[in-house]
């Protein structure tokens, strides 16, 4: 088999992307490195800026004043819980709807569709939002925090996207000569046809519910029901006004004290960055197999 030589044209062209990708990984992986090495340095030396890539002073001080609060923990296990649920509940609703709307012979399917999309567009803000699940008596519960995020109009297209290119007419035709009703169907035939899909809507689901903290600041009272989003919010904020709110005279008698707090305040800040998002960054190497797959099936039309 003769290989194919490419012209000098090509050849530069191929120089330019490679040399372009590079750029880009610097740019992606410099941030993480940085966060990664800061979190372990020596706060002073990172306030000072002499630590700008590897690690220099390695200490732990910042993860240990970040474990020393219980409340963590008690973060990490609602945000776990919170997750999985909210997970649950956006597949359970965003699946079913995509797979409907994707079918030409579901009547009123263009009406349904407007509708969907017209609220992509249009809310009735955040008081109404408020008022309506204040009144379903949702406030403090963890259904205030998955239910009004229980579909997205945008994953709802782009599942259905994905069920009008990879599940074909036929496919149903032939399932129900042989007797098949349309829920086994679905999740005889439709769901195992659909793990790419499925893996990314869990995927960004997920990461939605993993990062969330604006519903829980509004719709949580309880301190015990906290996400971690909240913990780590309340760590920081706290951290921050014990160092500005000290009485001045105090602060000028105690400058050395208030500059270590600075420094721990730092460390601790790309502690809790790294703390918060390393759940995150191991599962999506699991999912991303399928999540290419999918993503590129979900948008090749409308």
């Amino acid at each position: 088999m003769t290989a194919i030589r490419e012209s000098r044209t090509d050849l530069i062209f191929k120089y330019f992307v490679y040399c372009f990708l590079f750029v880009i990984l610097i740019l992606i992986l410099y941030p993480l490195i940085y966060i990664i090495s800061a979190s372990i340095s020596d706060p002073t030396l990172v306030n000072q800026g002499k630590m700008w890539l590897l690690p220099k002073g390695i200490t732990f001080v910042g993860y240990k004043l970040l474990f020393q609060y219980d409340e963590i923990w008690i973060g990490y296990r609602n945000t776990i819980f919170y997750t999985l649920l909210g997970v649950a509940i956006n597949l359970f609703v965003t699946l079913p709807a995509a797979y409907a709307l994707s079918r030409k012979k579901l009547v009123g399917r263009n009406f349904f569709m407007v509708m969907f999309v017209f609220t992509m567009f249009f809310s009735g803000g955040l008081i109404p939002s408020y008022l309506l699940v204040k009144n379903l008596g949702m406030i403090n519960t963890v259904w205030a925090l998955v239910i009004p995020n229980a579909a997205s109009i945008w994953n709802i297209i782009l599942c259905r996207t994905f069920f009008q290119v990879t599940i074909p007419k036929e496919l149903e035709d032939a399932a129900s000569i042989d007797g098949c009703t349309n829920t086994k169907l679905f999740f005889k035939i439709v769901l195992p046809l659909s793990m790419p899909i499925i893996a990314v809507m869990a995927l960004f689901y997920g990461v939605g519910h993993w990062n969330e903290y604006f519903s829980s600041l509004i719709y949580l009272n309880d301190e015990a029901k906290y996400p971690l989003q909240m913990v780590l919010r309340k760590i920081l904020v706290l951290q921050e006004i014990s160092t500005e709110t000290m009485d001045p005279a105090m602060a000028i008698a105690n400058a050395e004290v208030i500059n270590q707090k600075a420094d721990l305040s730092a460390v601790l800040k790309y502690a809790v960055i790294l703390v918060s998002t390393l759940p995150m960054l191991i599962a999506y190497p699991f999912l991303q197999r399928y999540f290419v797959k999918g993503v590129m099936i979900g948008s090749i039309k409308g």
